[in-house]
């Protein structure tokens, strides 16, 4: 289990097990801080010590293979997984190189000590700054509650009033910091893992350029460093969206903090000060305890916590109660007291004082006590969202008008669903198209609207459902998938989820799936592949029905099941879940797994990598980039059959040809599922391709000097594979010495074509 996400409506609270939270993130930052301590004396003596360097090496990568990256939340994505391996990656090759002598180590101070030291300085630098300053409110406002609660009710009113608005102003003010520094805290342990990661790889790009061998061992790792390029540039994306979502959050929750507090029917929490009575002369001391009161057993826990003294907990005392009265200022001079029977205790009587007037309503309300609640403060999850979106015939309508007109007008505009309208634009489309009376405008001859104020209401529609497409029911079951298991167990439990949708859920879901299909498929022009569009679309069609942090730290998630759905909604949406070739029953073919060239994991070479390269943005209209390796990179999450799109000629441009090879994905990375019905006619040859033994020789002859066509696309990963686009002809086709394999022409090259993506013709 790792971090507990910190919640901002605990900021509210300040409880004991909220503190110990913070504490934990805090010793994970400063681990991470001493880390990148470590990390950097030892580059120093890479650079200063050339014949220690085997030594220094090995110090290097035991430093490395050490440290593991901590996360928040109950699971990690699989680009979080491969990052947090990707350090013992890097230490196993530095013990690979240790016996190369001859290493030459220049540049890293630019390429690996000052991009570390500068995060160490300016980010975790910033939060122990900002750790300090909560620190000193905290110290700040208890003493100021301390003063105030100890004022004696006889003062006069306007005292009163003065001291009282002093300290909720000084309240305030702490939840204000209070809430800044939780949201820097879960910040940083995001941000932290790729800050950390890329330059490391830009250091061992620095170790092969001076390394005489550098180049063949380099191209011998390329899978491994695309693949890691991919994690880092998915979990920075995501990342985004989250942080974006988290500050809204804490925007609402500043604005109306009451209506987030953590209120629940079985139990009430929160800071009391209990009078604890003591032998003459000594009078009484009140004693600050945050207490948990237990409604249906009327229970009372007490535990001691002191905010001053290091955050220390006491022991915890509990009792069970009687009756709950409000105590007057006439029997006590103080206010916001309570007199509590105790059961367990005849004849004894607990007096204890809330910290407002408001925090007393509440005691007594939630103890059963007599004094009236002013106020709900349920919160209220219906939003007034000024349209009204529903999930029928008109909205149908709506989904199939704007779909017909993207596809018609603008397929391949840049950052299709990215870019958004203008707001104004967007909300009279969707109101004039939810309109029964005006619904049936044509969106595909229309030149009123552009395509981006139809995308922009499109997703407005799907947003303002009055429940998420995909249900607030089966919103963790979709989830659950996404968080571990292989590519196809995921996909059959979302395929087998899909259809438990409401029909009309599921036909909308199934007609955009396909349309995002369609979308990724032109992502060279477009730049949105999969990977993008479920950025996009992921928190559009599924969110939980309460927004908290953990809820937010999901999002990742969410697109994960989103990418499925795109790349394999043929299946998913075709087939029931009894007649599904993705179930345990239903035979599966997949593409051949060539054996390539590769060298034992302890041999491997670490990839050659320079983030400044992929530094290439293509503006878009509403002022944010898209970035070419962004667009062009899929998710390893749902096991992507989509080819990335990288622009290549940028890449040549930037004279780095070990980064421009990388970013090419072979036909192994890319493999569909296809099954045995996948495709008509096809499924016969796609069922002769796979027949061993006696039927092999038969095959062969078939096959001979004959003609095929490409069914799926194919990017080459060697150079004796052939890269093709779906439709290709290719001839002269005839067995390969290759299981799974066929040889034949396209465009005057003879080469390697999987077996499974061609129909013979």
């Amino acid at each position: 289990m790792g971090l507990t996400p910190l919640e901002f409506s605990e900021c509210y609270l300040d409880s004991p097990s909220f503190r110990e939270k913070i504490k934990a993130q805090e010793a994970e930052l400063d681990k991470t801080n001493r880390f990148i301590k470590e990390l950097y004396k030892d580059g120093k003596n890479l650079i200063n010590a050339t014949k220690q360097l085997g030594m220094a090496q090995r110090k290097f990568a035991q430093c490395l293979g050490e440290f593991q990256f901590e996360y928040i939340g109950d699971a990690k994505t699989d680009d979080e997984k491969c990052i947090d391996e990707s350090l013992q990656e890097f230490s196993m090759f530095l013990k690979n190189l240790e016996e190369q002598r001859e290493l030459m180590m220049r540049n890293i101070t630019e390429t690996l000590m000052k991009p570390l030291e500068k995060f160490r300085k300016e980010q975790l630098g910033n939060v122990r700054a900002e750790r300090k300053k909560y620190e000193k409110e905290t110290e700040k406002y208890y003493s100021s509650l301390e003063k105030l609660l100890n004022l004696s009710a006889k003062k006069k009113e306007p005292q009163l009033q003065e001291a009282d608005s002093q300290v909720e102003l000084m309240r305030q003010h702490f939840q204000e910091e209070s809430l800044e520094y939780v949201c820097k805290l879960q910040e940083i342990q995001e941000r932290k893992k790729f800050e950390c990661v890329e330059p490391m790889l830009a250091f061992f790009q620095t170790v092969f350029t001076f390394y005489h061998q550098g180049y063949e061992l380099a191209k011998d790792f390329d899978h491994y460093k695309t693949e890691l390029q991919i994690n880092i540039q998915n979990t920075r994306s995501r990342f985004e969206g989250t942080r974006s979502e988290v500050h809204e959050l804490m925007k609402r929750i500043k604005d109306t903090p009451q209506e987030y507090r953590q209120t629940s029917p079985i139990s009430f929490e929160g800071y009391l000060y209990v009078q604890e009575k003591r032998p003459p002369p000594f009078g009484s001391s009140w004693v600050k305890r945050y207490c948990t009161f237990v409604k249906e057993q009327k229970i009372l826990h007490m535990v001691t916590f002191d905010h001053r003294s290091g955050g220390k907990i006491g022991e915890t005392e509990s009792v069970t109660l009687k009756s709950c009265v409000r105590k007057t200022t006439d029997m006590l001079d103080r206010r916001f007291c309570l007199e509590l029977d105790i059961t367990d205790r005849p004849g004894t009587v607990l007096t204890v004082q809330a910290l407002s007037e408001d925090d007393h309503k509440l005691w007594m309300h939630a103890m059963g006590g007599k004094e009236p609640i002013g106020c709900y403060l349920g919160r209220t999850l219906s939003k007034e969202r000024g349209i009204d979106a529903q999930l029928d015939d008109v909205g149908l309508s709506f989904v199939k008008n704007s779909i017909t007109a993207i596809e018609t007008r603008g397929i391949n505009d840049q950052g299709l669903y990215r870019v958004g309208g203008v707001s104004s634009k967007v909300q009279k489309l969707l109101s004039l198209m939810i309109d029964e009376k005006s619904n049936e405008v044509d969106l595909s001859a229309s030149e009123d609207w552009d395509v981006k104020t139809i995308t922009s209401a499109l997703k407005l529609y799907l947003r303002s459902l009055p429940e998420p497409l995909m249900t607030y029911g089966l919103y963790k079951e979709f989830i659950n998938p996404a968080k571990g298991g292989s590519p196809e167990s995921r996909i059959q439990a979302i395929h087998h989820l899909v259809h438990k949708l409401p029909e009309r859920n599921r036909l909308v879901l199934g007609l955009l799936m396909k349309h995002l299909a369609n979308v990724a498929a032109h992502s060279k022009q477009n730049l949105m592949t999969v990977a993008n569009l479920g950025v996009v679309f992921g928190p559009t069609l599924m969110r939980p029905q309460e927004e908290t942090v953990a809820a937010i730290m999901d999002l990742k998630f969410q697109n994960i099941v989103v990418e499925i759905l795109i790349e394999h909604h043929k299946k998913i949406f075709t087939d029931s879940p009894e007649l599904s070739p993705l179930s345990p029953a239903g035979p599966v073919l997949s593409a051949p797994t060539r054996q390539s060239k590769k060298v034992s994991r302890q041999n491997r070479p670490l990839a050659v990598y320079n983030p400044q390269v992929l530094d290439i943005q293509n503006a878009t209209g509403d002022g944010s980039a898209l970035t070419a390796d962004e667009t062009s990179m899929g998710s390893n999450e749902s096991v992507s059959s989509q080819s990335s799109s990288a622009s290549t000629s940028e890449l040549e441009k930037a004279d780095h040809p070990l980064l421009t090879a990388s970013l090419s994905s072979g036909c192994n990375s890319r493999t569909p599922q296809a099954s045995f019905s996948a495709s008509g006619a096809s499924g016969d040859s796609l069922t002769a391709a796979t027949t061993a033994g006696a039927d092999k020789e038969k095959q062969e002859q078939s096959v001979t000097n004959r003609k095929a066509k490409a069914v799926y696309p194919c990017e080459a990963e060697h150079e004796t594979e052939l890269s093709f686009q779906v439709g290709a002809i290719f001839s002269h086709v005839t067995p390969s010495r290759e299981p799974g394999w066929l040889e034949g022409e396209l465009e005057g090259k003879r080469g390697l074509i999987p077996e499974n993506y061609v129909e013979m013709l």
